[in-house]
């Protein structure tokens, strides 16, 4: 832990990290325009026409945002007393992602490599990502699944659990009847279909007792849409029960902190005064 804190850090840090100053609103504001900016460039290059006759000018818009997010991620990493945790956290490998293609593109060159380039600039899209900095919520929904899982995953066993034994009771019933049933996998797979309610179509079953329990099947798709949707729904509910605000770990750049926390649940240093 430094002796002192840089005046000149916390007050970048309050900007960026946090929107709970006029600035720091202003700054979110700018950013998620130029987030949606650039992710709309990329898909609107993709488009042939528009590609062949506007080539320079997604040239350089696309070196605008590539600078503008650059010395955003640098900014980030210069205000945060531990930059490296920082850069190996999820905000901070989708920085530093969602700029690599554009440098990486001049660096591999030649007619045969066009492909990789084309490949790498996809790459961008991930700047859709940086949008996770400002959905408060989204939190509150991993915690939620995070509590749930145990529930989910039993859940999904017996989910498991039905679909192979009806899978394997339609491939006894309906191989025979010429009704695409060829394999016990491929009954499976059409028993997947049917439990969630998707419905391809592509294979049917065709003798009466096979209609049976397909429409059973069909039925039980409902119940198990409505289960997992209660089991999360309970933990979410549980998990409103904190505050929290927008203020951003100067160490560990982490949010989610309860408006009376003095110190960094992530890293245990002393937050923000």
């Amino acid at each position: 832990m430094p002796a002192t804190l840089n005046p000149t850090k916390e007050k970048i840090h309050e900007i960026i990290f946090e929107a709970d100053t006029p600035a720091g609103k202003f700054f979110d504001v700018f950013l998620m325009i130029m987030i949606f900016a650039s992710v709309l460039v990329v898909m609107l290059e993709s488009i042939g026409e528009l590609q062949v006759n506007h080539q320079k000018l997604f040239y350089i818009l696309e070196w605008i945002f590539t600078i503008f997010f650059t010395i955003e991620y640098g900014l980030r990493l210069y205000c945060v007393y531990n930059p490296m945790k920082y850069a190996k956290s999820f905000y901070g490998v989708v920085d530093l992602v969602s700029i690599l293609p554009t440098y990486l593109s001049l660096l591999i060159t030649g007619a045969h490599t066009l492909m990789v380039i084309r490949a790498l600039r996809l790459f961008r899209v991930f700047r859709i990502f940086k949008l996770a900095h400002f959905l408060k919520e989204g939190h509150l929904i991993l915690h939620a699944l995070k509590a749930s899982r145990a529930k989910i995953t039993v859940f999904l066993v017996f989910i498991l659990l039905i679909v192979m034994i009806m899978g394997s009771l339609m491939y006894l019933i309906e191989s025979g009847a010429n009704s695409g049933f060829t394999s016990i996998p491929r009954s499976i797979y059409w028993a997947i279909v049917t439990l969630t309610t998707v419905g391809y179509g592509d294979i049917a079953p065709q003798t009466p007792f096979g209609q049976f329990i397909a429409a059973a099947i069909m039925i039980m798709g409902y119940v198990v849409i409505a289960v997992p949707t209660g089991i999360v729904s309970s933990e979410l509910m549980n998990q409103k029960e904190l505050q929290h605000n927008t203020q951003a770990c100067r160490y560990c750049a982490e949010e989610g902190h309860d408006d009376d926390a003095v110190y960094c649940k992530y890293c245990g240093e002393q937050l923000n005064e």
